[in-house]
């Protein structure tokens, strides 16, 4: 927006005039003038209008626009009062949560995917040293690029739905105990569910692994080829085009029924852990909120835990998802844990637990530490209030 101020005559000495000229779209108004100045015929400017203003020497260019520029929408407070909704809020401090996470840890994600599917040396420091030594300390973050593709929105959905399903079951739980819980009737036989009995933390968490593993398992599949093969896999756009040509969109989702399996105990087990964890902590040395280092520490303890229960699962899974690699693919999630068990025993089960222990532990005590931070950040107006 243009302005500028000229002194203009009027009949030869009268009061002088100031032409404000505010630019316009498709606008043509003929232009101010004394009389029988020039220009009284009517000359045209495109896209300018031309308004006579009383020359005082206390007119204020900037306070006028400054008032045409009050009705301009202010976008950066939009933007605040989005992200300030709870639901949003939550579902983008996951987001965040996760990709800060993500960078940090990739190198173990890396030697534990190569460990669980058998890849390479059964060891954690041999592991280490044969990436490096096959495609340098770039290959540690071998698969990094869809990981954090993953990543992003997997930990949005999860923690966002996680909040969200917790917090509708609680409030209808309260509902129930005023109204009585829903009935289903079967003839003449009516039944009362005792949907009271369910932990809000345990179906929130199955819900979280449901809803995540269904919108993002191809990234996961991407991951892992990637991750096993790269040199038939080099890029995320030609294992996407591989996979696609071969098996359809089928292959991207290669083992979806036992990575559902797998996640839900984990799923459910992660986040019940934590919150029971965190509210007796809380309970128990009187606090109402935990510093970062707290958060940490339980954090890492729910992961551990969860992932020693649903270990063997997750075995099974990963070998299920790079079967064809290897040229030998189980038909079921019961086949693969048999053939597990056969070759290798009980410690078959548990092959690179102790990598993903240490995975687990630090990425599920950071990403809470994180995500806690981000909620604070985002939240603290509708926390409070």
């Amino acid at each position: 927006m243009g302005m500028e101020e000229e002194g203009v005559a009027r009949g030869g000495g009268g009061k002088k005039l100031a032409l404000a000229s505010i630019g316009f779209a498709d606008v043509r108004v003929g232009a101010v003038a004394g009389g029988g100045g020039a220009g009284a015929g009517g000359g045209y400017k495109e896209d300018l209008l031309v308004v006579g203003l009383p020359k005082d020497d206390d007119f204020d260019v900037a306070k006028v626009v400054g008032d045409v520029a009050v009705g301009l929408p202010d976008v950066g407070a939009a933007v605040r009062n989005f992200l300030r909704n709870r639901e949003v809020g939550e579902f983008v401090s996951g987001a965040l949560a996760g990709a800060m996470t993500k960078a940090v840890l990739a190198p173990l994600e890396t030697i534990r995917t190569r460990m669980v599917v058998g890849v390479g040396s059964k060891h954690i420091f041999g592991s280490f040293v044969e990436i490096v030594e096959q495609n340098g300390w770039q290959g540690l973050w071998a698969g990094n690029t869809i990981n954090m593709l993953r990543i992003i929105p997997t930990q949005a959905l999860e923690l966002g739905t996680f909040e969200c399903v917790k917090r509708s079951m609680t409030e209808a739980q309260e509902k129930w105990k005023e109204d009585g819980c829903p009935n289903i009737q079967i003839g003449n036989l009516k039944m009362e569910l005792p949907l009271h009995l369910l932990s809000p933390i345990a179906v929130g968490g199955a819900a979280a692994g449901i809803v995540s593993t269904l919108v993002c398992h191809p990234l996961e599949v991407l991951k892992d080829r990637l991750t096993v093969n790269r040199e038939a896999y080099p890029s995320i756009g030609l294992a996407f085009n591989k996979i696609y040509q071969t098996d359809g969109i089928g292959g991207l989702y290669a083992g979806l029924c036992p990575t559902l399996v797998g996640m839900l105990p984990y799923s459910t087990c992660y986040y019940f852990m934590y919150e029971t964890i965190k509210t007796s902590y809380c309970r128990a040395h009187k606090k109402k909120s935990l510093s970062r280092p707290e958060l940490l520490i339980i954090g890492a303890l729910s992961g551990l835990t969860s992932s020693t229960i649903s270990f063997p699962l997750e075995v099974a899974r990963k070998r299920l998802m790079v079967g064809t690699l290897q040229g030998k693919c189980p038909p079921h999630m019961i086949a693969a844990l048999a053939e597990v068990f056969q070759e290798e025993g009980i410690k078959g089960l548990y092959r690179g637990w102790a990598a993903s222990s240490l995975k687990v532990m630090p990425t599920s005590g950071i990403t809470w530490m994180f995500y806690e931070a981000w909620k604070d950040i985002l939240l603290a107006p509708e926390l409070h209030t």
